[in-house]
């Protein structure tokens, strides 16, 4: 059974920074690709970042030079590093994994980031 579960959400002001965790589990971690996706409120799912299995990075032109993504193969854990943040950044993250193919997509079930003075 696969499982993805995100963790490092929470409330932080504009300019802050928070570092978001996705434990991966029941999956082969080191063929996929690790996605973070976020939902805003009335909005549909977008692509924040992804990372390959060769390691190769691509991110959404709103968080480039702000987000950074990262993986360790060894605990199988996907990072989302988001400094910079913004109040337009406020929205669900979620870890996704799948195949290069697109096949085997998995969910995590979310962190909320909110970023308000």
């Amino acid at each position: 059974q696969v499982q993805l579960v995100e963790s490092g959400g929470g409330l932080v002001q504009p300019g802050g920074s928070l570092r978001l965790s996705c434990a991966v589990s029941g999956t082969i971690f080191t063929i996929d690709v690790m996605g973070w996706y976020r939902q805003a409120p009335g909005k549909e799912r977008e692509l924040v970042a992804i990372i390959s299995p060769y390691g190769i990075l691509s991110y959404a032109d709103s968080v480039k030079g702000r987000f950074t993504i990262s993986k360790d193969n060894t605990k199988k854990m996907v990072f989302l590093q988001m400094n910079s943040l913004k109040p337009e950044d406020t929205a669900i993250y979620y870890c996704n994994t799948k195949r290069m193919d697109g096949t085997h997509s998995y969910w995590g079930q979310g962190t909320q980031v909110t970023v308000s003075s």
